[in-house]
C-alpha cells in the first residue's frame, strides 16, 4: 500500500502536465487574467507579488518534503504479520442458525468455571456475579472464591447440568457443605436473556465442623458490571423481611434489571460497593475491606459503605445452620408489561422449589435416553456419570481477548518484544478443569465434544464454530486460549505466548468425523440435519485450511511422514526434549530433536483429517481438487505396507517414531556457578553415545496409533501382535486401566528435569484409553482368528477403567486427571472433568467410527 501511494503522488504530478497529451513548458512572460468583473489582474506586476510567490514556494516545498517522507517511512512500517491476521472467510458464528433464539438461549449461563460459582452473559463486558464464604482450614479463616487445590475442599461440582438453564452443584468445605442451584428463565416482560435464579442452602456435617468457629456460615453475593455502569443499592438499611430488593441497574443488553434476595431463614446482612476497573481480584477487595474492619471494630463484617459511583456490589449473608437463601436477578423491569412481582415468586420460594423438581427430572430423563447406563452398569455408576456430564456442562465457559502470539524478532520492533497480540476474540468452550487448567484447550476440546455433541448437538456446535473462527489466514489455531484478566491471571508468564509454528492434535475431526457418521445413519432431526449441513459448509474452507496447514508445515522428509515442531534441540536440562504440541508433552520421542523425525501419532491424526475431510466433501457434493484430494491422501496414509516400512519394528511386533535417537542419555548432577558464595549443583543431560536414525523403541500409547485407527486387517499377525501389547502386564496392562508407557521402557517413570515428574510415562490417562477400546470394541465385532480374544481383552479393560474411576469418586469425590498405574489411586488436576467424563461413553459402549 506504501508503494501505491507514491505512484499517487507522481501520477498527480503527471497529470497536469499530460492534460494536454505532450510535455508543457514553462512561460516565463509576463501575462495577465481576466477577473470576474472584466479587469485585468497583473500576476509579475510587483517585486512584493514575487516575494510572497516565493514564500509560499519555500512553504510548499516542506510540505513536499515532509509528505514524501511520511510515505517513505509508512512503507517501512512492518505490516500486520499473518501469524496474527484472521482467516478471510465468513465467520461460522455469523450463520443464521446461531443467531436469534438460540443466541438469546445461551446468554446467560454459569460461564465463569474458574471460581465455585461464577454467572454471566455471553457478551465481552457482562454484568457477573459470583459467590464467596468463609471457610476454615488448619484452624484458621479463609475466604473461598476462585477453584483452587490448597482450599482442600472435600468436594465440589456440578452433578446435574443440562448445558443450558439449570444446574445442581454440591462444594463440601471442611465440614461446611453448600449446594448451589442455578435456574434461568425467559418469560413475558423479561429482558434479552431472561432471569435467572440461585438458591444456595448451607448446612454442616456435625462430625467434621469445629462448633469453636460458629453457629453460621458468612457467605457474600456480588455483581459487578464489567461495562463500568453505577450499581445501585437499594438503601442503606438492609432488611429482606421488609423488601427483597438489594441492588438495581441498567444495561444496554438487558434493560433495567433488578436483584432480589428472599429467605424463610433469620439472615444478617451487609454490604460494600467499590469502583474498579479489574474484575479478575475480587476477592482481594473483600479481603482487604474485611480486614480493615476486624482492625477498626474488631468485627468481621463488610463496611456498609459505597464508592462514588460504584460498580461492584458484595451482599454479606449471615445465617445460622441450616438455612437457605434465594437469589434472582429480574431483566426487563423497565418495560410496561414487566410483571416484576410475579416472577420475583416464580423464582423464589415454593414455584422455585417446584421448577427445580421438574428441571431435575427432566436431566435423569435425558440423561438416560441418551446413554441407557441403567441397563448397563449399577446404580453407584450411574451417580458418577451424571456428575461427570454435569460438570462437564457446567464447567463450559465464556472467555473473550487476545492471545499472545510468540515471533522471532520483528523488523522495526523493539528487540525486547517477543510476542504480538492476536486480534479480540471471544470463545465458548468447555474447560478440561476448574481449579488448574479453567481455559479452553484445543486437542482437549474434540474429546470433549464427543460427549457434549450426543447431550446438545446445537452447544456442541457453537462451541466447534468459536474454536474455527480462532484461525488465522495460515490455517493455525492457538493450542491454548488464555483470554481475559481472570485467564491470565492463573497462568506463568512464560506459557502464556502461543507459537505459530507448533500444531495440536486436531482433535476436532474426531466429533466431526461422528457427526457426520450419525448424519449418514439418519440420527438427527430434519431441522438438525439441515443445520448441520449448512455448519459444514460454511466450515468447509476453514477445515480445507487447517488440513493444509498441518499437512504443509508439519510433514516430514518423505511422503507420508510428519513431525510436531516446537522441541528443543539444545536444551541441557531435560532428559528427553519435551513435544508439548502433541499434547503427550514428555512422552518419549527421538533422543535428538531434528527435521529427521516420523512421529507416528501425527500421522494418525492425519490420517483422522484426511478421512474426515473426504467425507465432508462427499457429504456436501464437493468436487474433488487434484490437489487437494481427501481420499488419495487418507489410502496413502492408511497402506499397511508403506506404514510397516517407515515404523513397524518385527522384533518388538511394534510401531515406533523414527528420529536421532540414543538410548544412552541420562540426567547427572553437575557442578555449576557459585550463587551467593555456595556452590549448588543442577541435574543436567548426559549423553554416552551418539545419535544415530533409527525407530524409538518405546511402547505405549503412541505405539498403539495405528491400533486405534483401525488400519490393520482383522486377520493379520500384526493384530495379534497388537493384542499381546496390550494384555501384557509386563508391558502396558493394569488392573485399573492400559499405562501411558511399558514397565519395559527406559524412559519409564522418569523424572524429565530436576523439576518435572513423569507425566505420560507411566499414570493412565482415559482419553487414550477410551480410543483403544474403541478398537477393542470394533475388533471384537469384526470376523477374523483373533475376534474373541479382542472381546476378552474389551470386557475386562472396560470393567477395570470403570471400577476403578468410580471407586475414586466415592472415595475422593473427584474425577482426576490421570491415574496411578500401580495402585489406581488419581492423580494430578482435580475436579478433571474434561476427558475423563468419557467414562460416561465406556459405560454407555458409544464410541463411534474412531
Amino acid at each position: 500500500m506504501a508503494g501505491s501511494g507514491r505512484t499517487t503522488v507522481r501520477s498527480r504530478v503527471r497529470s497536469s502536465a499530460d492534460a494536454d497529451g505532450g510535455e508543457t513548458k514553462p512561460n516565463l512572460k509576463r501575462r495577465r487574467e481576466r477577473s470576474k468583473y472584466g479587469s485585468t489582474i497583473p500576476i509579475f506586476n510587483s517585486s512584493v507579488n514575487l516575494k510572497v510567490l516565493l514564500g509560499i514556494s519555500f512553504v510548499a516545498f516542506f510540505i513536499i518534503f515532509f509528505q514524501i517522507r511520511s510515505l517513505v517511512n509508512y512503507s517501512e512500517q512492518p505490516q500486520l504479520p499473518r501469524a496474527v491476521t484472521p482467516f478471510p472467510a465468513a465467520k461460522i458464528m455469523d450463520l443464521p442458525q446461531f443467531q436469534g433464539e438460540h443466541k438469546e438461549s445461551l446468554y446467560w449461563g454459569t460461564y465463569r468455571p474458574q471460581v465455585y460459582l461464577g454467572i454471566r452473559a455471553r457478551t465481552p463486558q457482562s454484568l457477573i456475579a459470583g459467590l464467596m464464604w468463609i471457610g476454615v482450614k488448619d484452624g484458621r479463616y479463609h475466604l473461598r472464591h476462585v477453584c483452587r487445590h490448597e482450599d482442600e475442599l472435600d468436594t465440589y461440582g456440578w452433578i446435574k447440568h443440562d448445558g443450558r438453564d439449570f444446574g445442581h452443584q454440591v462444594l463440601d468445605d471442611h465440614g461446611l457443605n453448600l449446594a448451589t442451584t442455578f435456574l434461568k428463565s425467559k418469560g413475558d416482560g423479561s429482558g434479552y436473556g431472561g432471569d435467572w435464579a440461585v438458591r444456595i442452602n448451607v448446612q454442616i456435617d456435625k462430625s467434621k465442623w469445629n462448633e469453636e468457629f460458629g453457629e453460621g456460615a458468612q457467605l457474600f453475593f456480588y455483581l459487578a458490571d464489567e461495562g463500568g455502569n453505577v450499581l445501585d443499592l437499594s438503601r442503606e438499611n438492609l432488611n429482606i423481611r421488609g423488601d427483597s430488593l438489594l441492588a438495581s441497574g441498567s444495561r444496554m443488553d438487558i434493560g433495567d434489571w433488578q436483584l432480589h434476595l428472599k429467605s424463610m431463614d433469620n439472615l444478617e446482612l451487609h454490604y460494600s460497593g467499590f469502583h474498579t476497573p479489574h474484575f479478575h481480584n475480587l476477592s482481594d477487595l473483600v479481603e482487604e475491606n474485611l480486614a480493615s474492619q476486624i482492625r477498626k471494630h474488631a468485627r468481621l463484617q463488610l463496611s456498609d459503605s459505597l464508592d462514588d459511583s460504584p460498580n461492584v456490589l458484595v451482599f454479606q449473608i449471615v445465617g445460622g445452620f441450616p438455612f437457605t437463601a434465594d437469589i434472582a436477578l429480574i431483566s426487563g423491569t423497565d418495560s410496561e408489561s414487566s410483571g416484576v412481582e410475579e416472577r420475583i415468586s416464580n423464582l423464589t420460594g415454593t414455584s422455585l422449589t417446584n421448577l427445580l423438581k421438574d428441571k431435575e427430572q427432566a436431566f435423569d430423563e435425558k440423561f438416560e435416553t441418551i446413554f441407557k447406563l441403567t441397563e448397563k452398569v449399577d446404580s453407584e455408576s450411574v451417580s458418577v456419570g451424571m456428575a461427570a456430564v454435569g460438570n462437564l456442562l457446567g464447567g463450559i465457559g465464556y472467555f473473550y481477548g487476545r492471545s499472545n502470539i510468540a515471533l522471532p524478532r520483528i523488523v522495526n520492533l523493539n528487540e525486547h518484544v517477543s510476542y504480538i497480540p492476536y486480534w479480540p476474540a471471544e470463545l465458548y468452550t468447555a474447560v478440561p478443569s476448574r481449579s488448574f487448567f479453567p481455559r479452553g484447550f484445543l486437542w482437549d476440546e474434540g474429546f470433549h465434544q464427543l460427549l457434549i455433541w450426543r447431550w446438545d448437538i446445537h452447544i456442541s456446535l457453537d462451541i466447534i464454530g468459536h474454536w474455527l473462527d480462532l484461525m488465522n489466514i495460515d490455517g493455525w489455531i492457538p493450542r491454548e486460549q488464555i483470554l481475559g484478566a481472570e485467564a491470565l491471571s492463573r497462568v506463568p508468564a512464560e506459557f502464556v505466548p502461543q507459537h505459530p509454528t507448533n500444531g495440536n492434535p486436531p482433535t476436532l475431526f474426531l466429533v466431526l468425523s461422528d457427526i457426520v457418521n450419525g448424519l449418514k445413519n439418519n440420527e438427527f432431526t430434519a431441522m438438525d440435519r439441515s443445520e448441520i449441513s449448512l455448519f459444514l459448509d460454511r466450515a468447509f474452507v476453514r477445515l480445507e485450511a487447517w488440513f493444509q496447514w498441518f499437512n504443509t508445515t508439519q510433514s516430514g522428509n518423505q511422503m507420508g511422514s510428519y513431525y510436531w515442531h516446537g522441541r528443543d534441540n539444545r536444551t541441557m536440562l531435560e532428559l528427553n526434549p519435551k513435544t508439548l504440541s502433541s499434547g503427550l508433552d514428555d512422552y518419549p520421542r527421538a533422543s535428538h530433536p531434528s527435521g529427521d523425525e516420523h512421529h507416528l501419532d501425527l500421522r494418525f491424526w492425519m490420517l483422522l483429517a484426511a478421512d474426515c475431510m473426504r467425507s465432508i466433501e462427499e457429504l456436501l457434493d464437493k468436487e474433488t481438487k487434484p490437489e487437494k484430494d481427501y481420499g488419495f491422501t487418507a489410502k496413502l496414509l492408511s497402506d499397511l505396507e508403506l506404514l510397516n516400512q517407515m515404523h513397524f519394528d518385527d522384533a518388538y511386533g511394534a510401531y515406533f517414531d523414527f528420529g536421532n535417537h540414543t538410548e544412552k542419555v541420562q540426567l547427572k548432577w553437575k557442578e555449576v556457578e557459585a550463587v551467593h558464595g555456595h556452590a549448588s549443583r543442577k541435574l543436567v543431560r548426559d549423553t554416552l553415545e551418539r545419535p544415530d536414525l533409527r525407530l524409538v523403541p518405546h511402547i505405549g500409547y503412541v505405539s498403539l496409533f495405528p491400533f486405534m485407527a483401525r488400519v490393520i486387517p482383522p486377520g493379520s499377525w500384526i493384530l495379534e501382535k497388537q493384542l499381546e501389547l496390550i494384555s501384557n502386564r509386563s508391558l502396558l496392562w493394569t488392573d485399573y486401566g492400559l499405562r501411558s508407557l511399558a514397565k519395559t521402557s527406559s524412559m519409564y517413570m522418569k523424572r524429565n528435569t530436576e523439576h518435572d515428574a513423569p507425566y505420560w510415562r507411566g499414570p493412565i490417562w482415559i482419553n487414550m484409553n477410551y480410543r483403544i477400546l474403541s478398537a477393542l470394541h470394533y475388533y471384537s465385532k469384526e470376523n477374523g482368528p483373533y475376534q474373541q480374544r479382542a472381546k476378552t481383552i474389551y470386557e475386562e479393560l472396560r470393567s477395570n477403567l470403570i471400577r476403578n474411576i468410580v471407586r475414586n469418586y466415592q472415595q475422593t469425590g473427584f474425577l482426576w486427571e490421570q491415574y496411578d498405574q500401580i495402585k489406581g489411586k488419581g492423580k494430578g488436576t482435580h475436579p478433571f472433568t474434561g476427558w475423563t467424563s468419557l467414562v460416561v461413553l465406556i459405560m454407555a459402549e458409544s464410541y463411534g467410527q474412531i
